[in-house]
């Protein structure tokens, strides 16, 4: 490393000093705290974003969000040349960069790793970072931050493209990486114009028509309210009502948005009695996560929440019966390898019913540890890959060699049999390709498609709901010493140790009917979580309090359930 390097690093790491008593992780969601304690973590990571670029001699991302977080707090994270999240491996290297406490250990850290992943460090090689944040008040002085960290590595530059949510820088980062536009006009007319495709192709005989084409959506107080401000404008076929779009004076994630109405299961800030048995939606903070609910009555305020479980089965069925169209004349054709493996990946968290139901349809069912880069990483290994997390975050992800298989087969039909059934399912399946987010969950996208799907079958809300019925489940928190305490495997449903827990757990289990249950470690706190579900609320409750008392023997404080 050049000493001008050396000196301009150490120049400007000594601007920003590391919170003193705090260590962080760099998880899935990136860094996140409160804001106050992030400019110098966000500095650190404004090199690390400009390493990454150098070392992949691609665009990367750097967005400043935190998500379903409350609004004091912020977060920063890296978004891949793929369009994906930070690769794995340079996690441990941030959380080094993010915890290192003088500038000295700072640059001895990043000489160390420079060597070790031989990353062009002369100043020669470009790097080129596209920045956003989303619309808490904390993101432009972080943003700024980042930027500072950014310049301290020779070669590095810097493109802010202001308030964005996270899935479009995302989309925005791969799209620049593919060699095509990256602008949020790009974006907007991507995902409109795939929706139009797909809503041309609803079959006339359809009772859509009959549909209620107005769906009513909580932004949250956040980006995505903003922007579907923006989209819907674009829309013909749909009509999009906005509440809680951060202009209203709402707060972001307070008693709004889709992590919100997912946990509490109770209508957000804004809605009603008025709002019985219409369609509604909720974006998170920073629109990478949506499910859907109904207002069942006017007396209450519980809602009958429709997640990412059977956003996924729906996902799961249309694609199906888009590929079983397709294949009809697969036997007439002994060179049409239409044979796309379709595969569904979910964590221990997605609902035992909707597990069944996917595999009472055929599919193959695939579970990952709990965290979108575990999914999202299993997916791509099928031609077609959908994955949901219940909270709302999840995607589609196509194949590129898939892709390419289906855009010959379709310009073959469109010579052989334009207007064919086979033609209009394989449009459709180009159309979700298209229309989806194949970087990363989006709230956006994910709506549209949705609603392109329920009115292609001309489903209510109601009749969507009805797909399965959920089991009666219950989420439980238990503070504990040390949360590295419990190890787990199988996909985070068996707990290794501390020994004899599991087998403790498991008789609790066996004591319900339809019963099942997990804990596993937080990746942030140390608490450990506890899952559970029955075949009755009552006794989803119980099985859960009772293994909550169970992680307190064994690792908490006495009593301390939260």
């Amino acid at each position: 490393m050049k000493e001008e390097q050396r000196s301009l690093l150490l120049q400007s790491s000594s601007l920003f000093s590391p919170p003193q008593g705090v260590k962080l992780s760099y998880g899935t969601a990136g860094f996140r705290a409160d804001a106050s304690i992030l400019r110098s973590t966000v500095h650190r990571v404004g090199m690390l974003a400009a390493l990454r670029s150098l070392q992949t001699r691609s665009v990367v991302g750097l967005m400043i969000t935190a998500s379903h977080n409350k609004v004091t707090d912020n977060g920063v994270k890296i978004v891949d040349p793929s369009g994906g999240m930070l690769s794995q491996e340079w996690e441990p290297f941030a959380d080094q960069l993010a915890n290192a406490q003088t500038p000295e250990a700072l640059l001895s850290l990043i000489t160390e790793f420079v060597e070790k992943e031989r990353i062009p460090f002369d100043g020669l090689q470009s790097a080129e970072i596209l920045l956003g944040r989303d619309t808490r008040p904390s993101g432009e002085s972080l943003l700024e931050v980042a930027k500072q960290g950014i310049s301290s590595i020779f070669g590095a530059i810097a493109l802010d493209l202001g308030i964005l949510t996270t899935p479009q820088l995302h989309w925005m980062v791969r799209a620049r990486n593919k060699g095509k536009p990256a602008t949020e006009p790009a974006y907007f007319e991507q995902i409109s114009s795939s929706f139009r495709c797909l809503v041309d192709l609803i079959p006339n005989e359809t009772e859509s028509n009959k549909m209620d084409n107005t769906v009513v959506v909580d932004g949250a107080d956040g980006v995505g309210g903003e922007k579907l401000e923006v989209l819907k404008n674009m829309l013909t076929g749909l009509v999009i009502e906005v509440r809680n779009t951060g202009k209203d004076g709402g707060l972001l994630n307070d008693g709004v948005g889709a992590d919100y109405v997912q946990k509490e299961k109770v209508v957000p800030r804004g809605f009603g009695s008025n709002d019985v048995g219409i369609r509604c939606a909720s974006f998170d903070g920073d629109a990478d996560r949506l499910v859907y609910f109904t207002v069942p009555t006017n007396s209450s305020s519980k809602i009958d929440l429709v997640d990412g479980d059977k956003i996924l089965s729906l996902f799961a069925v249309f694609i199906k019966e888009q590929l079983s169209i397709l294949t009809k004349e697969g036997n007439e054709n002994p060179n049409n390898n239409s044979q796309a493996r379709l595969g569904v990946v979910q964590t221990a968290y997605a609902n035992g019913a909707s597990t069944d139901y996917l595999k009472q349809l055929g599919l193959e069912v695939i579970f990952t540890p709990t965290g979108v880069k575990h999914l999202h990483e299993k997916a791509a290994q099928f031609d077609i890959g959908i994955y949901f997390e219940a909270n709302g975050h999840g995607t589609i992800l196509f194949s590129e060699s898939w892709l390419s298989w289906l855009e010959a087969r379709n310009n073959e039909l469109s010579l052989a049999s334009a207007g064919s059934e086979q033609q209009k399912a394989a449009l459709r399946l180009l159309s979700v390709s298209k229309l989806i987010n194949q970087a990363v969950g989006d709230a956006l996208s994910c709506l549209l498609l949705v609603e392109a799907i329920l009115h292609h079958k001309g489903w209510s809300i109601q009749k969507w709901n009805e797909l399965y019925q959920d089991l009666p489940s219950r989420q439980l928190k238990v503070k504990v010493v040390d949360r590295t305490a419990v190890t787990t495997t199988n996909a985070e449903t068996i707990a290794v140790s501390p020994p004899g827990i599991q087998e403790a757990i498991d008789a609790e289990t066996a004591k319900h009917l339809k019963g099942r249950c997990f804990i596993r470690p937080s990746g942030t706190e140390d608490v450990i979580r506890v899952y559970a579900e029955a075949s009755t609320q009552e006794a989803a409750d119980s099985l859960a309090d009772s293994v909550a008392k169970i992680v307190d023997r064994f690792l908490g404080f006495g009593s301390s359930k939260q």
